[in-house]
């Protein structure tokens, strides 16, 4: 209750002819305080919710509370100075996150500046002065997109995570005529120069992404292509046969430069690795060429049980990654003839092979129908990962290079392409279109485009990674300037 209105002359008299006030006590009584200075100093104890405000009472009784938070805005001394409001965001934000009080300033839109404040100007049985309340989302995982710098707060906006779209169909479709339908062949790759290498029957062709024209390389006659692969830089493209052969040609002058034997079956898959390339072979044999030296291999790996239909090497070019048809993945150095590492957990044909370029020694293997499975290695400690079971058969797989994530084209029997989020391996996005075995896959050279070949003799392109992040030269090279002579 506030104190009885007293007249202006029934006060006391202070020092220096200034009135004395009466002071409130917890009661709501008035007393006259001593002073023994020379002027006088009002007193605004009880007055200060900013300190106070988790002593006021809920039902407005006692205490200056009933008074429909007057006195939050009115000075000791009658004045019109106002206090700080204590639901301000910004004072919440520092309770919760220095005191922990865990509280939330309720929303004061539509009911005015004193809407928030409980009872009417008289009656004091509404409800405090300010109306708080124990935030529920307290125990919610912090958002890593929140605005406050010490831990994710409801009372502040949170920008919103926009989720990638990736199309459902594809933005172009090329006829392939003649594209084999044989799990064991790899006929399509895309060079570093944009141009897609297809190979059909007994000749290989080139469509240039940029001017989107055709030609055809080469003509075998009566052998026929089985795989086909392009060197990391430059315009050569190596081209394997169908009677054990391997040609190394010039895009850029359509001209043979050599042809190298040493298998006794078909080429089925090649790998580059700066001027080394390996070949695997029907023959179960794995040929190690160096194309700058005149013989036509280097050495030769023996390992295999059956054909070799997988091989991959590394980025750093320190491992080679082979998979054959009697379900085993193996792992080898450049500089020797027995596997450094010997895997036997798939259960089929290991064609699909692809090293992450996020994580050294990261590779990822498909097995075929029997087994179904994506499964993860580290090779450097020589350990298997993890397995999934994606229930389809794993003719591709394919890492992308701005995000750690990869495509796996399938086979039997659901003929899809589909993208993965590394580690945990949720899908991203399922692209259908195909209606045979999706055997057939490559990236652009920017990493935003995956094409996808298969036995109903199409070519697809699907957008499916964001465009790289350009860094500038300072961001690339930070202390570049410290070498420069001008």
């Amino acid at each position: 209750m506030e104190p009885p209105y007293t007249p202006p002359s029934a006060r006391s008299s202070g020092w220096g002819g200034f009135s004395t006030p009466p002071s409130r006590s917890s009661g709501g009584s008035s007393s006259k305080a001593d002073y023994t200075g020379d002027r006088f100093i009002p007193t605004r104890r009880g007055v200060n919710l900013a300190e106070q405000f988790a002593l006021l009472p809920e039902g407005g009784s006692g205490g200056g509370g009933g008074s429909g938070g007057s006195g939050a805005e009115r000075s000791g001394d009658g004045g019109a100075a106002t206090t700080p409001r204590d639901d301000d965001p910004y004072n919440m934000l520092l309770r919760n996150e220095l005191l922990g009080d865990n509280v939330a300033v309720t929303s004061r839109r539509g009911s005015g500046r004193h809407g928030a404040r409980g009872g009417s100007a008289g009656g004091g049985s509404g409800g405090s002065l300010f109306q708080y309340r124990v935030s529920p989302a307290r125990d919610a995982p912090a958002s890593p997109f929140s605005l406050s710098p010490v831990e994710a707060d409801p009372m502040l906006p949170a920008a919103r995570r926009t989720q990638r779209k990736i199309p459902s169909v594809p933005y172009k479709v090329l006829d392939a005529p003649a594209l084999q339908d044989d799990f064991y062949l790899h006929l399509v790759d895309w060079s570093s120069t944009n141009v897609l290498a297809v190979g059909l029957g007994a000749c290989v062709y080139l469509w240039s992404a940029c001017t989107s024209k055709v030609t055809k390389l080469c003509d075998l006659g009566q052998e026929t292509v089985t795989s086909v692969c392009w060197a990391q830089r430059g315009t050569h493209l190596a081209v394997g046969t169908s009677v054990g052969e391997v040609q190394v040609w010039d895009a850029a002058k359509a001209s043979l430069l050599r042809t190298m034997g040493g298998h006794l079956g078909r080429v089925g898959t090649l790998s580059w690795s700066g001027p080394s390339l390996s070949s695997g072979s029907r023959d179960r044999t794995i040929c190690m060429r160096d194309v700058r030296s005149a013989p036509p291999f280097t050495s030769q790996l023996v390992g295999h049980k059956q054909e070799v239909c997988g091989l991959r090497w590394a980025h750093d070019g320190s491992q080679l990654a082979s998979g054959g048809n009697d379900n085993k993945l193996f792992i080898w150095s450049p500089h020797g003839t027995s596997p450094l590492l010997r895997f036997s957990d798939h259960t089929a044909a290991v064609k699909a092979l692809a090293w992450s370029p996020h994580q050294n020694g990261l590779l990822a293997s498909g097995g075929g129908t029997a087994d179904r499975c994506i499964r993860f290695w580290n090779t450097q400690t020589a350990t298997a990962l993890s397995a999934l079971d994606t229930g389809s058969q794993v003719c591709n797989l394919c890492w992308s290079c701005t995000l750690n994530e990869l495509v796996s084209s399938h086979g039997y029997s659901q003929n899809q392409i589909v993208v993965w989020r590394y580690s945990s391996m949720a899908k991203v996005a399922t692209l259908s279109g195909h209606t045979m075995r999706v055997l057939y896959l490559a990236l652009s050279p920017d990493g935003q485009t995956v094409v996808s070949g298969a036995g109903d003799e199409t070519l697809r392109f699907w957008n499916v990674f964001p465009q790289a992040r350009r860094t500038t030269g300072d961001e690339a090279a930070p202390f570049s300037r410290a070498y420069t002579v001008r």
